[in-house]
């Protein structure tokens, strides 16, 4: 009996595992900022999961964002890490995040939203046709270039002159894509 019980409490362990397992190597599963972002979930509940996009989704929340990115899509966001919200001048974040200053910080954010699930392949390829440029609308109304930065690496470039690099490419979302990036976007 002892054994039988045994086996059975071994193959209910194994299982248990293989299902961890599973779940780390589901397709399309990569991580951002030490969690997994699973394709079967939508922008909001995988970026509330990443370490490294605390102030992006404080900021889609002071925004009334959250139900928008959460909608249907398709979207391709563009999505500034800590560090590139740290590097904007001090006192940037604290300010646009109060209630007076919710339409700017709105449009910076629809800035970094382009409509349509542009993965990295697609993005490529529209830099490629474009002779080495693809221009980007924004949902804020905005443009971005994007452009390629050696062979692998694309590069967008604000209205401002500024550049950012995608440093994380096609996190697949249910409802669109999102690639993480070094510096936040101006209009």
């Amino acid at each position: 009996m002892k054994k039988q019980f045994f086996s059975l409490a071994f193959l209910a362990l194994l299982g248990t595992t293989s299902a961890l397992a599973q779940a780390t190597l589901t397709p399309g599963t990569v991580s951002v900022g030490g969690e997994a972002m699973y394709p079967n979930k939508n922008i909001v509940e995988n970026a509330v999961k990443s370490k490294d996009h605390t102030t992006l989704v404080a900021a889609v929340k002071a925004a009334g964002l959250v139900e928008t990115l959460q909608g249907k899509g398709p979207f391709t966001v563009f999505a500034p890490t800590n560090a590139a919200f740290s590097a904007l001048p001090a006192g940037t974040v604290e300010s646009l995040v109060k209630p007076e200053n919710k339409a700017t910080l709105t449009k910076i954010l629809t800035y970094h939203v382009v409509a349509g699930n542009l993965t990295a392949d697609k993005l490529m390829a529209a830099i490629k046709s474009g002779k080495g440029t693809a221009t980007l609308k924004t949902v804020s109304g905005g443009t971005l270039k994007a452009m390629m930065n050696g062979p692998k690496n694309v590069v967008l470039q604000d209205e401002k002159g500024n550049i950012s690099s995608i440093s994380t490419y096609d996190v697949l979302q249910s409802n669109g894509v999102i690639h993480v990036v070094d510096k936040v976007l101006m209009p």
